[in-house]
């Protein structure tokens, strides 16, 4: 009894010790986003502001372009997922509930796939949208992570474990198979498609590689490239509206994995990844 009470002990000691370690940058992030600049730079160490100095998130969202920056992520990770999800889901039906001569040939493919990093194919991508002139604009920030082998492999798992016979009674009472897919497959498989779009807007949200590669244009700016533009130059970077805006930004990634944790959690568990 006393044995198994100290490995308790033990366990949630290093768990805790590991979520503070975890959320120390992000506990900082917060607190300097609320100091004045006189403390921010002071010698001594402290957690909490004398006083909130809410003029850093005034300057924040009036005196640079972090609005713009939040419209351009939204932009820009929303179109990604979905065409992601218009390419994926059809596919991984294909190779789940359909029966054709290369199906395992192109699953081992898309399993390949996932084993190749993007950083690979950068610069090909960049030399033909340079070919095709479509370098600093939405698209050349969207179409290279239309196809995801993640996805197909995601939707697959989750689809591949749907009784075969609820398709063959869809088709049986005249579903086309694009209306399976739509119609029937995508409600059932909803909860991998919240845990993908969670990966996909967490990926494509705070991606600096590409963005710095595909725009110069600060009109097109992301977030993580808008904050590269947010500086100082006689004193460096403003550390307090820098801290506020990096807030603004990463906000919106905390809410939205918050209300969607148990979804999150059951795709997971439903495409075998748990």
């Amino acid at each position: 009894m006393i044995r198994k009470l100290v490995g308790r002990i033990v366990s949630t000691t290093l768990l805790l010790l590991g979520a503070a370690a975890i959320l120390l940058p992000f506990i900082w992030m917060l607190s300097l986003s609320v100091k004045p600049r006189d403390e921010i730079f002071s010698t001594e160490i402290a957690l909490l502001p004398s006083r909130l100095e809410w003029r850093n998130f005034v300057v924040a969202l009036t005196s640079t372009d972090v609005p713009l920056f939040l419209w351009n992520g939204l932009v820009v990770v929303l179109g990604i997922l979905v065409f992601q999800l218009v390419f994926a889901v059809p596919c991984a039906y294909a190779l789940a509930q359909r029966t054709f001569r290369a199906r395992a040939l192109v699953f081992g493919l898309v399993l390949a796939g996932l084993l190749v990093p993007f950083h690979v194919t950068a610069i090909p991508i960049f030399l033909g949208f340079a070919q095709a002139g479509i370098l600093n604009t939405y698209w050349a920030l969207i179409l290279p992570f239309i196809p995801t082998a993640f996805g197909i492999f995601l939707f697959r798992q989750a689809i591949s474990q749907l009784p075969t016979e609820l398709f063959e009674a869809a088709r049986v009472d005249g579903l086309s198979e694009t209306a399976i897919v739509w119609r029937i497959t995508f409600p059932l498989v909803l909860p991998a498609a919240t845990a993908f779009a969670i990966f996909s807007v967490t990926a494509h949200w705070n991606d600096l590689f590409w963005p710095l590669i595909a725009t110069t244009d600060p009109q097109l700016a992301t977030p993580p490239r808008g904050i590269l533009y947010f500086r100082d130059e006689e004193s460096g970077d403003d550390v307090g509206p820098l801290m506020a805006a990096a807030l603004i930004i990463t906000a919106p990634l905390v809410i939205a994995f918050l209300l969607a944790q148990r979804k999150f959690t059951q795709g997971l568990a439903a495409s075998g990844l748990k």
